[in-house]
């Protein structure tokens, strides 16, 4: 296990870069008294075996269950090289997430995305090494089968083997209290080393664990008395346009009335176009100098960019469901289209413009199987859904996930062509190409990236859907209905990237958003670094169109809100981990479950960095903020109080 966390420490050395060896060291050590937690799990059952008259005499029986158990354990560690790669996370959620879904896609995305044969050849070496070693030591303690012992000497050496083995369970300590837990990993500054002192079937066994509890958690739930949360929630999102209605028995409902000064938009329909882990850390107009996205940069020209926007989550799951649903990722919740809860109606733009009569069209590359998607957005008012078996000769079909960009952005044309007859629309785009195993075609328009070491594949695919934007738009701009529509453009979530900012590793959350539409620069300028993340979609959409609106986002409408209010956002990595942050202007506040929270201030560009903070007050605010805002939604959520109807009509 040590030399499966060495491998995992070399896979990913461009973490270990800034980490000071003694927070490398003391990761190691940590890191053994957690594998020794899972030993001493797979050894307890032979303590009782030392009962037996003949003890342990049957050798070939006991090597077996050892060699199967601990291979399990050594596959888990070997997976995890290239899974951490991916997610900065050890094995988690997300891999029971990922073992839950269709099987088919899950292992052509596998075995087409990662070195499969080189990782099953080391986990053979590894079981083969270890195997060798039972063989060794079975054969140089051997006994006659008929030797057995007195049942006072069993118990007197069973006994202590047994307390040994208790006490590494509970991670090599006699404390009083709990034994050792995740939390105690985190003894540093750096989230790497942190995160190299667990051990991935550890932590895969506490997922699938927390998989099968009760999804309450106390931790957020009852921090405080419900009408407290209640009033600072509402404190951080309304603003003075909005009425709250019926707040007896609603959380967030409120009536949004824009300012009789702004001028009446020229524009009524709405195109959101979610783009596949497109990261903020690469798009040159951003500050990236590899140009990686010349097409969005283009675009960024003609738009309104905001430069500290941020996912809600890691995973397209939760930037679906936050974007389009207007509803935060919350603990017990990153799947929410999955869940009982996911039936709930929600206050985002799917229901909000239904409402107002809006045809409507969902066009994506996949399945929508995937994520329950389709059933999801049918109940928020989506009708019309294109996906991976609706296209017709494709130019190009992934084995693994769908079309490519370029079909899906082709076939958005011709589905917006449609929808063009006097009565406005509303529609969600979303691509898929710039996700593993990033199948592309053979002939791209473009030089494939070759200079950036092993992200450079990933990169490319970036570009690829960079290259299906433009062209989309170049198309667009002759259509008739191009000057009366406002185009959104994010990132579903960023991906891992060096430095690792803060214990919330936020460059993973760091995307793009861009608003294009007639005037809006005139009005609104070409660029915002107020802070908002996708919740704050909705809300900003819907200001734009210019006429009041009814709704309970779990976001604002960031362009109309004072200078000095620099925005905010909650965010919250998938895979099941007990952790979320508050992001106010340049600061934030990262807080794990049972542990005390730790505030900083971060960099995004232009180069990414994180300063601790120790200022007792603001910690303290910041927190009472973070944890109002995660009680009062996880409320809503139980008490099914998140769509855009009055409660009390119900």
């Amino acid at each position: 296990m040590s030399i499966l966390r060495l491998l995992l420490a070399l896979r990913n050395a461009e973490l270990l870069q800034d980490i000071p060896l003694i927070d490398i060291a003391r990761a190691l050590l940590i890191g053994i008294r957690f594998d020794l937690i899972i030993v001493s799990y797979i050894f307890l059952p032979l303590a009782f075996a030392l009962l037996l008259p003949d003890g342990l005499g049957k050798r070939k029986l006991v090597s077996i269950y050892l060699l199967f158990l601990l291979g399990v354990s050594f596959f888990a560690g070997v997976v995890e090289l290239d899974f951490y790669h991916e997610f900065h996370n050890r094995l988690n959620g997300i891999a029971v997430q990922y073992l839950k879904e269709d099987p088919a896609t899950v292992i052509s995305m596998l075995w087409n995305g990662f070195p499969v044969i080189t990782y099953l050849i080391l986990w053979m070496l590894l079981l083969t090494a270890y195997g060798s070693g039972l063989w060794f030591f079975a054969k140089k303690t051997s006994v006659p089968s008929k030797n057995t012992q007195a049942l006072w000497l069993r118990i007197s050496l069973a006994l202590p083997v047994f307390l040994l083995l208790v006490i590494g369970a509970r991670g090599a300590t006699i404390r009083s209290g709990p034994p050792l837990r995740w939390g105690d990993a985190f003894q540093s500054d750096y989230l790497f080393a942190n995160h190299l002192a667990l051990n991935s079937t550890y932590t895969l066994l506490k997922a699938i664990q927390e998989n099968f509890k009760e999804k309450k958690s106390d931790v957020w739930l009852h921090a405080m008395p419900l009408q407290e949360a209640l009033n600072n929630s509402r404190k951080m999102l309304l603003s003075g346009r909005e009425t709250l209605l019926n707040p007896d028995r609603n959380f967030l409902l409120r009536h949004y009335q824009p300012a009789e000064s702004e001028p009446r938009k020229p524009y009524s329909n709405v195109v959101v176009i979610l783009m596949e882990s497109f990261s903020a850390q690469y798009v040159g107009a951003l500050g990236n100098g590899d140009h990686i996205t010349p097409q969005f940069d283009r675009l960024a020209k003609e738009g309104l960019l905001f430069e500290r926007f941020f996912s809600n989550g890691t995973h397209t799951h939760q930037g679906m469901f936050a974007t389009f649903s207007c509803f935060p990722n919350l603990p017990g919740f990153e799947y929410l289209m999955q869940q009982s809860q996911g039936r709930n109606k929600f206050s985002g733009l799917p229901a909000l413009l239904t409402e107002r009569n809006y045809a409507n069209v969902y066009v994506y590359n996949g399945d929508f199987s995937w994520d329950n998607q389709k059933g999801f957005f049918r109940n928020q008012g989506m009708t019309h859904f294109v996906g991976r078996h609706d296209y017709s000769k494709p130019k190009f079909q992934d084995r693994t996930w769908g079309v490519s960009d370029e079909d899906m952005f082709n076939r958005a044309l011709q589905e917006l062509d449609k929808l063009e007859s006097g009565q406005p629309f509303f529609a969600m785009l979303q691509t898929l190409s710039n996700h593993t195993p990033y199948a592309l075609p053979e002939k791209l328009p473009f030089q494939p990236i070759t200079t950036m070491g092993e992200i450079s594949q990933h990169l490319t695919a970036m570009k690829y859907s960079d290259w299906a934007l433009g062209e989309f738009f170049k198309s667009v701009k002759n259509r008739p209905y191009y000057d009366h529509t406002l185009f959104v453009i994010l990132g579903d979530h960023g991906i891992a990237v060096k430095p690792q900012v803060s214990d919330m590793d936020l460059l993973r959350f760091h995307v793009p958003l861009l608003l294009i539409a007639p005037g809006i620069q005139q009005q609104y300028g070409s660029r915002i670094s107020t802070v908002a993340t996708q919740v704050d979609v909705a809300p900003t959409v819907m200001a734009l169109l210019g006429k009041p609106f009814t709704h309970q986002c779990w976001g604002r409408d960031v362009l109309s809100l004072p200078p000095s209010d620099k925005g905010f956002g909650v965010i919250k990595p998938s895979g099941g981990e007990q952790i979320l942050a508050l992001l106010k202007d340049d600061v934030i506040l990262v807080r794990r479950a049972h542990r005390k929270p730790r505030l900083g201030r971060y960099r995004l560009q232009p180069q990414p960095a994180y300063l601790p903070l120790d200022h007792a007050g603001q910690k303290r605010q910041m927190n009472k903020e973070l944890s109002s805002y995660v009680e009062t939604a996880l409320q809503a959520l139980y008490e099914n109080k998140t769509g855009h109807k009055d409660s009390a009509k119900r």
